[in-house]
């Protein structure tokens, strides 16, 4: 059967789109395709606001049938931080027939060579974008995320990600040529002469190992990075945040399929409740990369047992604001204030110590003490949030339970500034 895209139809829609990327990585300036304002999108194939919500709506309480080998049972659970029952379920594979049936297409992916792999990896970012508004309600309702947030941190700002791992993947396998002739001079004999040809060789599987807070955005640089140069992916969501990468396989299964490639090239790995399969996949002997975003302690235990495979983690971080001076003080606190209201502090950037002296701080107010900047703060934190409206475009959701207990638990670690 004919491929439904052709090579050559996928290079006139997207090679414009790469050649820019390629620009932006090489110049390091401000590009990207993807709008960030709700109201860009309802023309030329994308769904609007109303349509977007209304795609979501219908996945509630469905089945999404992947069509990916193996399949054993169908599990789901997810509830959203803002109470609703999503009631999707979700492929349950058998490991030990989906892994080898994602083997089977990567020698064609990899002949397909670096060009041809990027386009099918720009089809799948534009079919996602195309569908933002869809999964910035998915985004919104696994995350907690407001729906501002999940709008664009789930929808063009996730986009951009992987269209900038795509470029840089793109960029080192043409680094090499794929052909070069050599030849040495041998004096008085013939010269030694030699076509050398180049083919950059994937690893293997990817495991791409998603989070609860950020689905999308963490999961799209692993995701595109493994698959534009040459690897299978295989994606084990969060089991609180799935439908926004399930719903990405799906995408990126129809294009693989249309361009005349295995689907099972990129497949979903969902569990059982307490199930845990990270680990036991972790280790698979097939299993050659592992992309991770979560905790320090889960983070460690990959990168000390998961000795076969390449392993790339983001793990808890602990960001520190030294408040030394400043010339705008009422600016310096409204910042401070939204950085640390942003989603409820959930987010990996937010401030977790503010450093303040203990005599205090110069301001262009005068000096400010250490007592007068923590009641400051306060109450810029206060008013920021003392409309109910504009706070809830902030905060958001609690994204699950052990946050909330870890936040409750918290008023206990030292005297509270604002409660």
């Amino acid at each position: 059967m004919a491929a439904e895209l052709t090579a050559h139809e996928l290079t006139a829609q997207h090679r414009p789109t790469l050649d820019q990327a390629l620009e932006a990585i090489r110049t390091r300036a401000y590009w990207s395709p993807h709008p960030e304002h709700p109201k860009a999108y309802g023309e030329n194939g994308s769904l609007s606001i109303a349509e977007g919500k209304a795609a979501f709506d219908a996945l509630l309480g469905s089945r999404l049938d992947l069509g990916q080998p193996g399949t054993d049972d169908w599990v789901g659970g997810e509830t959203s931080p803002y109470g609703i029952e999503l009631g999707v379920t979700y492929p349950h594979a058998d490991v030990d027939v989906l892994l080898p049936a994602m083997r089977a297409g990567q020698r064609a992916w990899r002949d397909a060579g670096a060009e041809m792999r990027a386009m099918v990896c720009l089809e799948i970012l534009k079919r996602i974008a195309d569908r933002t508004h869809e999964f910035a309600h998915a985004v919104m309702h696994t995350s907690g995320q407001a729906f501002m947030m999940a709008f664009q941190a789930g929808g063009p700002h996730a986009q951009d990600r992987g269209l900038e791992a795509v470029a840089y993947a793109y960029v080192e396998q043409v680094r090499t040529p794929d052909t070069a002739e050599w030849t040495k001079p041998q004096g008085k004999r013939d010269p030694l002469a030699m076509t050398k040809q180049f083919t950059p060789v994937p690893r293997g599987i990817a495991l791409m190992i998603g989070c609860n807070t950020f689905p999308t955005w963490n999961g799209y640089p692993g995701l595109f990075a493994s698959l534009a140069t040459g690897n299978a992916v295989l994606v084990k969501p969060h089991p609180r945040a799935v439908l926004p990468l399930a719903l990405t396989v799906q995408v990126a299964r129809e294009v693989l399929a249309a361009a005349g490639f295995d689907p099972n090239l990129v497949a979903l790995a969902a569990e059982r409740p307490g199930e845990g399969i990270a680990k036991a996949l972790a280790v698979r002997p097939e299993i050659r990369i592992i992309d991770y975003t979560g905790s320090t302690a889960f983070g460690d235990w990959l990168e000390t047992h998961a000795r076969q495979a390449q392993v790339y983690t983001e793990k808890a971080g602990v960001n520190t604001v030294i408040v030394e001076s400043t010339d705008d003080y009422k600016g310096m606190l409204s910042n401070l204030a939204f950085s640390l209201s942003l989603y409820s502090g959930q987010m990996c950037t937010t401030p977790q110590n503010l450093l303040i002296p203990r005599d205090g701080i110069r301001t262009e107010e005068g000096t400010k003490s250490y007592d007068e900047v923590v009641a400051d703060l306060a109450r810029s934190v206060d008013g920021l949030l003392g409309d109910d409206a504009r706070a809830n475009g902030l905060l958001g959701a609690i994204v699950n339970p052990d946050v909330k207990a870890r936040l409750e638990a918290a008023a206990g670690l030292g005297e509270v500034a604002l409660a």
